[in-house]
């Protein structure tokens, strides 16, 4: 029952998000965001950005195709195949890398490029026959620890404890800290875990600040990245505290208030913008997309917004190269697509430089990634 009231829903939540005709569109693009539910910060500004993507991409209309996977994967899987059956050229999502690591079997064997603006690298890495449709718009999680190891070994830290939910997102990050951590001279001496929906993780914190780390590495995206910060200051633990890219949010700072200071991250210079410099390639890319999305839904996006706009900026320049060799709606058009992207070269987007190969389809280099404190209740460079 549960499961024919989430399918109803999310047939009722699909809305044509451009040319409002079908018949008219000639690309159609579904959409997959967990814009309620545990993931909603996360996707509300996923959600919103699909309003700021382009309805016309050379001679060709487009209509997007938007789903709300409500934060659960199960539901997920039923919104890629509602949009599969619809005849989509292409899938944005979904929010979660959970989510996305359930849907990536249903985009390979429909032939449909799926871009997934996600955390967890493991959407894409290792590269397997199904990855080779999956398209990473955020940065992989070894490019932002080997900023935090680096920021890490130049203080001094000896040892590292890690707190991550349990769950791919947090599976990769403790695989990729151990390594980088371990060349570094760097040991993670204890390691716990938490799921995303919980509402107390003291017994976790204590067993953490038991061990005496030198610093820990939070790895959790959204809301969910507030709470094992907030504990473990309550805790009185006072060593150096790190989050991934899966904590730049206004709300990180709303929600974690002064027990957030200090917090050292790496992620997209949109954090940072009035500190970056103006030769960036995505300086200005990145001040029009917050600007038009604060226009119109009058707040500061999230990057996690971005990586649904740069998903846009991907398929802008893709969708043309397919259309010379296929037309639109057909295998043979995805096809095209989805060898077109994996041809992309030097793209500036919001969060950084896109170069994707048949190895990488992420693509980012350290033009991805800004180092990033917070001082006085703001994002600040670490200088």
């Amino acid at each position: 029952m549960v499961m024919k009231r989430m399918v109803s829903a999310l047939a009722a939540l699909a809305v044509g998000v451009g040319m409002a005709a079908g018949a008219q569109a000639q690309v159609k693009i579904g959409v997959v965001t967990s814009s309620t539910g545990p993931v909603a910060l996360v996707g509300i500004p996923q959600k919103n950005s699909i309003e700021l993507l382009p309805t016309k991409i050379g001679s060709l209309s487009v209509e997007y195709i938007s789903l709300d996977d409500a934060s659960n994967p199960t539901a997920a899987v039923t919104a890629f195949k509602k949009l599969v059956g619809d005849g989509v050229d292409a899938i944005i999502g979904p929010s979660g890398t959970p989510a996305a690591m359930g849907v990536i079997q249903i985009a390979a064997e429909a032939g449909v490029p799926m871009l997934a603006p996600v955390g967890g690298a493991a959407v894409v890495l290792p590269m397997t026959e199904p990855k080779k449709w999956v398209f990473k718009t955020t940065q992989n999680d070894d490019i932002i620890a080997e900023a935090l190891v680096g920021h890490m070994k130049s203080k001094g830290v000896k040892t590292l404890g890690f707190f991550g939910l349990a769950d791919p997102f947090g599976q990769n990050w403790l695989t990729v800290t151990t390594e980088l951590a371990e060349k570094a001279g760097i040991k993670v001496i204890a390691s716990e875990r938490f799921q995303r929906q919980d509402t107390s993780v003291t017994a976790q914190s204590i067993k953490l600040i038991a061990a005496k780390p030198d610093a820990i590495l939070i790895a959790a995206p959204g809301s969910s990245s507030v709470l094992p910060q907030t504990t473990l200051v309550d805790q009185k633990y006072a060593g150096q505290i790190y989050q991934t890219h899966g904590a730049a949010l206004p709300d990180f700072l709303k929600l974690g208030g002064k027990k957030v200071e200090g917090t050292v991250l790496a992620a997209s210079l949109m954090l940072v913008m009035n500190e970056v410099s103006d030769s960036h390639p995505s300086k200005k890319i990145a001040a029009k997309y917050i600007a038009d999305y604060k226009a119109k839904f009058g707040a500061e996006p999230a990057t996690f917004g971005a990586n649904v706009y740069d998903a846009g900026l991907l398929l802008q320049a893709t969708i043309p190269v397919a259309a010379k060799k296929a037309k639109p709606g057909t295998p043979e058009f995805r096809a095209a697509l989805r060898d077109a992207l994996e041809q992309i070269k030097d793209l500036p987007g919001t969060q950084g430089v896109y170069t994707m190969t048949a190895a990488d389809h992420s693509g980012f280099d350290a033009r991805g990634r800004e180092l990033i404190t917070v001082k006085d209740g703001a994002w600040r460079l670490v200088k």
